[in-house]
């Protein structure tokens, strides 16, 4: 049986976290900072966690974590 491929692009953007849950940073961060207010900017810079309707397509994107 041959190994199963890790799609690139998914795994550049998703972590797997000790307990098997995936994480992702927020989009939106990187430029056009001076129309966002102080607490949007805080908040984008924090990780969010794969939502469990998104969590099998990840899963399947990502065989070996």
């Amino acid at each position: 049986m041959p190994k199963m491929k890790t799609n690139r692009a998914a795994a550049k953007r998703f972590k797997r976290t000790g307990s098997g849950k995936f994480v992702f940073s927020k989009s939106h961060a990187s430029h056009i900072l001076t129309k966002k207010t102080r607490k949007r900017k805080r908040a984008l810079r924090q990780k969010q966690l794969v939502d469990a309707t998104n969590l099998k397509q990840v899963r399947r994107l990502l065989p070996y974590g």
